[in-house]
């Protein structure tokens, strides 16, 4: 069994994290940190988890651990461990933006560096919106296609975090739709990094608008860029890119975020419109864009099949 500790286990992230490691068949958990709730049982929290488990949010930490999650807001993942010497046994994911551009780190999207990933010790987990804007782009970038792009994306407000502020309350967002850091993401400069292993003399724009959805999780992603291709050799690639990827499907329908909302999978469709290739990618954002995936670069990282205690099944409802 794998040997796992969470530190930020009241969050999203987090609740998520203990959600898919508690039915994980290769996982114990061994203490979920939080500062906020220490002594309090995980269900108080996370009241779905209630007659599920019986652990308490623990102020201290356990180094007799395999893996460590950090699930901490930006900025406090650098912080810790800057702070805590941790065992070279321990593998840490971090959930966080903090090292996402550092060359010493893995970056974990693992539809682009899976080899990487099975033999890191630190594994910096990509971001939301980042993850649905590479897995859109990639195949492009592989063959050397990747022009100026532009980018249109929509997420939940989950995407904002657990706190509340006046953006994520439910009387400002409910029946609303606004457009946020447009031109100016955090999450592009990491999206740049990872197709220049591809395609290094890229010097193109990625042009893109976020917008916050009324909704609470899930993200969908439209990009479009010209492109010399007929829609079928797209297609070809694309498929052919993704083929040993299991959680990516190239889709001949139209995407709603529906389809991904719970589980690790991200969906991809393709048209043409007067030679612009237009690519669409749907994810949730909770799930591939952060614990989901964090528990498949784990996966990896041990040795296990990709899969498992990810094989999650969305509703259509």
């Amino acid at each position: 069994m794998i040997k796992v500790g969470i530190i930020g286990g009241a969050g999203y992230t987090g609740g998520e994290l203990v959600r898919l490691l508690l039915n994980h068949p290769s996982v114990e958990i061994i203490f979920v940190q939080s500062r906020s709730q220490a002594g309090e049982k995980l269900h108080t929290v996370h009241p779905d988890l209630l007659g599920e488990i019986e652990l308490t949010f623990s102020a201290d930490l356990n180094f007799q651990i395999d893996v460590l999650f950090l699930c901490m807001g930006h900025g406090a993942s650098s912080e810790f461990i800057s702070q805590h010497s941790i065992p070279a046994h321990v593998k840490v994911i971090d959930l966080s933006q903090d090292f996402r551009l550092d060359n010493d780190k893995v970056y974990g999207l693992p539809e682009l560096n899976k080899e990487s990933i099975q033999s890191a010790n630190y594994v910096a987990n990509p971001g939301c919106f980042a993850t649905a804007i590479q897995l859109a782009l990639l195949p492009l970038a592989h063959n050397g296609a990747l022009k100026e792009v532009h980018i249109s994306g929509i997420t939940g407000s989950t995407g904002a975090g657990f706190q509340p502020s006046q953006t994520t309350h439910f009387s400002w967002r409910d029946s609303n739709v606004s457009t946020y850091k447009a031109f100016n993401h955090q999450h592009m400069a990491e999206v740049t990094k990872s197709l220049m292993q591809y395609q290094p003399w890229f010097d193109q724009p990625l042009n893109f608008i976020p917008y916050r959805g009324n909704f609470t999780r899930g993200i969908l992603v439209t990009a479009y860029q010209y492109c010399e291709w007929p829609l079928a050799e797209a297609i070809r690639v694309y498929k052919e890119y993704y083929q040993d990827h299991p959680f990516v499907s190239v889709s001949e329908r139209p995407l709603d975020v529906k389809q991904v909302v719970n589980t690790n999978k991200c969906f991809v469709n393709l048209t043409m419109h007067n030679g612009y290739l237009m690519i669409q990618s749907v994810i949730d954002n909770l799930l591939k864009g952060a614990s989901g995936q964090a528990v498949q670069n784990m996966n990896l990282m041990f040795g296990l099949e990709e899969t498992t205690g990810l094989k999650l099944k969305g509703g259509a409802f």
